[in-house]
């Protein structure tokens, strides 16, 4: 940037009140040119810091040191944090696991979910450090808990980490979602599944090859909102209207009646089908992932819940 040079008559409190005032306006047109601004790069440091716990499989002790570290963070930046502990009954016997869910109060007691998953795949013939499957869902998440906090919000906002997303085995109607499926089953039992108007699943989001299609099992509304808003932003290329259907944690929210959607990044590697040649494999680490893929989405995600706040689909 050039140095601001000051007419020469102007005094030297003039000069530095005038250098404040610009410093000041200069970034507040920053914010007002961008004001769905997202640090994809502070993002992903939270996935480089996430895969040096290595490993972290459903009722590790690698998965509880990276809880203890998220609720650390989200704490740091003023969220209230529920443990949501339970034992998932597993084909290779019970397994302690533990969703995370943190609250932010808006106006109206009525929730916005924000949600994704931080275990990461068990393989026992490879080391599989999950970058993108597992840890850019929880990176992002921790980023925008450092957002929401300085903004108005209408609705009361959760940030979900949901344990036991992956199978432990083979996927199955009872071996994969465990996190997600336990959480709509207690709060059906608590009377308080209503309370959350819309949910937001965001899966597989930093691969330096971003695409992620219309998921044909999320809400249709909710679905015309997102890539309304992506059309919006410019990012047509990463938000695609071909659709795909994919098993994922907004599923039981969406047989239970609640509007969900599912933000999947397809094509992780150079071979796309199912989901890329990187997925589940050793090849899933921080090489393979990008700050501009957290960006997009995290532009995409904060735009929405701005219009979330005015949307006709949601009670007043």
């Amino acid at each position: 940037m050039r140095k601001f040079k000051p007419r020469r008559h102007l005094g030297q409190a003039m000069r530095v009140g005038l250098a404040a005032w610009m410093l000041g306006g200069f970034a507040g047109w920053g914010r007002a040119a961008d004001p769905y601004a997202f640090n994809g790069s502070r993002a992903f440091s939270f996935i480089e810091r996430l895969v040096d716990f290595g490993p972290r499989p459903a009722g590790s002790k690698a998965l509880a040191e990276t809880r203890q570290w998220i609720v650390g963070q989200l704490q740091q930046s003023g969220w209230t944090v529920e443990r949501d502990a339970f034992t998932a009954d597993t084909p290779i016997g019970p397994l302690p696991m533990v969703n995370l869910i943190a609250k932010l109060p808006g106006v109206s007691r009525k929730v916005i979910m924000v949600a994704g998953h931080y275990d990461t795949k068990r393989f026992t013939k490879f080391r599989f450090v999950g970058a993108n499957d597992g840890g850019s869902s929880a990176a992002f998440l921790l980023e925008l808990a450092r957002i929401l906090p300085r903004q108005k919000h209408r609705f009361t906002y959760w940030l979900v980490f949901f344990d036991g997303e992956e199978a432990i085995l083979h996927w199955t109607a009872t071996d994969s979602l465990y996190g997600s499926r336990h959480l709509v089953a207690r709060l059906t039992s608590d009377g308080k599944l209503g309370r959350i108007q819309a949910m937001i699943l965001v899966d597989m989001v930093a691969g330096n090859h971003l695409v992620i299609h219309r998921d044909a099992d999320s809400t249709a509304w909710l679905n015309k909102l997102v890539f309304h808003v992506a059309d919006r932003l410019g990012y047509q290329r990463y938000f695609r209207n071909t659709p795909t259907a994919v098993d994922d944690d907004h599923v039981p929210f969406v047989d239970a009646g609640v509007s969900a959607i599912d933000l999947i990044g397809l094509d992780y590697g150079p071979d796309s089908p199912p989901f890329g040649s990187y997925w589940h494999t050793a090849q899933d680490t921080v090489q393979h992932c990008s700050p501009a893929s957290l960006t997009i989405v995290g532009r995409v995600v904060l735009a929405t819940l701005e219009d979330l706040n005015h949307s006709p689909h949601l009670p007043p």
